[in-house]
């Protein structure tokens, strides 16, 4: 049975002071409660032209309004970070949850956020791939010793043991291409796939994950995507305020660059390529509609559906709305 995640919208437009947004954060943490939601999801950039609340304090301010969801990042920026601060970080977040954290790690895009930090683009990959090793023995509460090419630790315990045994589950965000599905399945718990991943293409990546757990030996994992969701008892009405919201949400990230071309980025190009990838990805819809096209995710075995309700300028009476009829009128066709 699918269970579906809330994305909750952490980075503003510009004119926004987010300390007046959390009110209506909290609000929609625990309409999510009631609306058969099981995680709540935040996004991570830094430096960007949208005022932006970072995903861990902020995640941990709102543990007591989750009720028993779990609580995870989509995706948190590994490379940028060391290892050691990142395991107590997620750590202390699966304490001040009662042990409800999940670390979505990823390896960002953003040149001016690699610049400022430091650390080269080209050292993405062996950055991520050491840091989850060590962030994963740190876990274990026992002491760990790791020479890489990029960290380095010798016969240190972490200070604070997470509550889950083995520390949060790691779920990896990674393009919908071979490279990023033959990564997650290799590193991680569960793979998050992004939200502008058409059917076909779905089908295909998701193949290369299988192929790649199976060759490994790991045992099948949860299949998580993300998926944009306005509703409407008007369809076309749902596909106006969704993709006008979204595609002004689109050209504020498009200031920053993408530095993969094609497909994976397409969504960040132009506004008729994120009315394209839309149409055919997002969940712009009513009810019925709704329901076909997570029935169709379902049957392509996806176990988690994490919904982003909310972009830029959206009204909260939106989200809310579009919450309150997800619980109504969608979920009870798929339980």
């Amino acid at each position: 049975m699918l269970k579906f995640g809330l994305a909750i919208m952490n980075d503003f437009p510009t004119d926004v002071v987010a300390a007046d947004r959390v009110a209506a954060m909290r609000e929609q943490v625990r309409a999510a409660a009631s609306s058969g939601i099981s995680s709540i999801w935040m996004l991570q950039h830094y430096l960007g032209g949208m005022p932006t609340l970072q995903p861990i304090p902020t995640l941990a301010a709102l543990a007591a309004d989750s009720g028993d969801m779990t609580l995870g990042t989509n995706m948190f920026i590994l490379p940028l970070r060391h290892p050691v601060e990142v395991a107590e970080e997620f750590a202390t977040l699966d304490h001040l949850s009662g042990g409800r954290a999940v670390a979505g790690f990823g390896m960002g895009y953003r040149e001016n956020e690699f610049e400022s930090f430091g650390v080269a683009m080209s050292d993405r990959v062996g950055r991520f791939e050491e840091s989850i090793t060590m962030i994963r023995s740190l876990w274990s509460g026992e002491s760990v010793s790791q020479t890489g090419e990029f960290f380095h630790v010798e016969d240190q315990r972490i200070s604070l043991k997470p509550v889950q045994p083995g520390g949060p589950p790691v779920w990896i965000g990674a393009g919908p291409h071979k490279a990023g599905a033959l990564r997650a399945a290799r590193l991680g718990d569960a793979w998050i796939i992004p939200p502008h991943v058409a059917a076909e293409k779905l089908a295909v990546v998701l193949g290369h994950y299988r192929g790649e757990r199976e060759r490994l030996g790991k045992p099948s994992s949860d299949l998580v995507v993300r998926r944009e969701l306005v509703l409407d008892h008007d369809r076309e009405r749902a596909r106006a305020i969704g993709l006008q919201a979204r595609n002004e949400l689109t050209a504020q990230y498009a200031v920053y660059n993408a530095p993969q071309q094609g497909e994976a980025y397409k969504h960040l190009q132009t506004q008729e390529a994120a009315t394209e990838v839309a149409d055919a990805s997002y969940l712009f819809t009513d009810p019925a509609g709704a329901i076909t096209a997570l029935r169709e995710l379902e049957a392509q075995g996806l176990t988690h559906v994490i919904l982003r309700m909310q972009w830029y300028g959206l009204a909260q009476e939106q989200v809310l709305a579009t919450l309150e009829m997800f619980r109504d009128e969608v979920l009870p066709a798929l339980r």
